[in-house]
């Protein structure tokens, strides 16, 4: 029972995920006033424990005894790219969320974040979005035994 509970918040997990930076690159796209910036502010909150819920359901299923077993996915090279992928989204991820916590400051502080960097986080957000797609069909194939060496 616990294995199914783990699997659906990670199902759960993916997607709110796919959904908030989603959001959040509407977001970026869009005008970046009071309103437009709660709503960034908002989607990028819920991306954020997404990926955290993403990523503790996803190593307890890994190796918290609840699914196929540790042996299995160590020995898939889906696995290995999977988490590879997942770590390249950690890594992209990293200036959008300095420069989103700077704009919160700013507007906790009374003031104008400086946006002029939202194009390119909205660009970077895209690639962010395409590649958690790629980690699902990866995972996909992952489960039904491709890659196991």
């Amino acid at each position: 029972m616990i294995a199914a509970i783990v699997a659906a918040f990670h199902y759960l997990a993916l997607a709110l995920g796919l959904s908030s930076v989603f959001l959040r690159g509407r977001a970026l796209k869009g005008p970046l006033d009071r309103d437009g910036l709660r709503r960034l502010f908002a989607a990028d909150s819920i991306w954020g424990v997404a990926a955290g819920l993403w990523l503790v359901t996803g190593l307890l299923r890994a190796f918290g005894g609840l699914e196929k077993g540790s042996a299995f996915y160590l020995a898939s090279r889906l696995f290995w790219l999977k988490l590879a992928l997942f770590a390249l989204v950690v890594g992209l991820e990293v200036w959008p969320m300095v420069t989103l916590i700077r704009w919160r400051r700013a507007v906790r502080n009374g003031g104008a974040p400086d946006t002029s960097a939202a194009r390119a986080l909205f660009h970077l957000n895209h690639v962010e979005l395409a590649l958690v797609v790629v980690i699902v069909f990866v995972a996909s194939f992952m489960a039904r035994g491709f890659g196991l060496r």
